[in-house]
């Protein structure tokens, strides 16, 4: 009599533990949510809203201009934001020269950027600044991003390029709240040539 209480404990336990390791190796290899908590990616994504981070597809493909990222900050900034990671939008990709003009856009490649994902001060987007450096060379195996927020964004335009190990994921899908559920989209800018491969 007393094995089947025995068997019983044991089952659960197992289960616990095969749980325990599906739940460990999706978050590691395959998907994380992630709460924005920034300002930086608004009307795009809000603070306080969950998007699922695609960490599978990024092993098979590379990162492309327009997709949203999550990544660890550079050390310095890391310890302003208490280690939480970034999430930004890529604008360039390794061998892209990124410029923010007087005109108040940013310019890939003598090209100007469509961004129709701006934050809008009464209909119109807000202007793209430099602070201090206005033209990057984007290293290969490394990407410049930037908010959709420009002004309340702390981007490459201030801690220059990020490399490809820094980043965590590419954010796909917003599911809460619900009434914000969807798919996050990646604008295949066809202004600009196909990076080289």
């Amino acid at each position: 009599m007393s094995r089947r209480p025995l068997g019983c404990v044991v089952e659960i336990v197992e289960t616990l533990v095969l749980t325990l390791v599906i739940f460990l190796v999706i978050q590691n290899f395959v998907a994380q949510p992630y709460r924005v908590q920034q300002q930086s990616m608004e009307r795009t994504l809000e603070p306080e809203q969950y998007v699922l981070v695609d960490k599978l597809t990024p092993r098979f493909d590379t990162y492309h201009r327009g997709d949203i990222v999550v990544f660890n900050p550079p050390a310095a900034w890391a310890q302003q934001s208490d280690g939480t990671p970034y999430i930004k939008r890529i604008i360039g990709v390794g061998g892209d020269v990124v410029e923010v003009r007087d005109d108040g856009f940013a310019w890939v490649n003598g090209v100007k950027l469509d961004e129709p994902y701006l934050f809008k001060v009464g209909g119109q987007p807000q202007p793209t600044v430099a602070f201090g450096q206005t033209r990057w060379v984007v290293p290969q195996g490394e990407y410049f991003v930037m908010g959709d927020h420009r002004e309340k964004s702390a981007d490459s335009r201030s801690f220059s390029t990020i490399p490809a190990s820094s980043i965590v994921g590419r954010a796909w899908l917003r599911y809460w709240p619900f009434d914000t559920f969807g798919i996050l989209p990646s604008p295949p800018h066809p202004e600009l040539p196909s990076p080289a491969p």
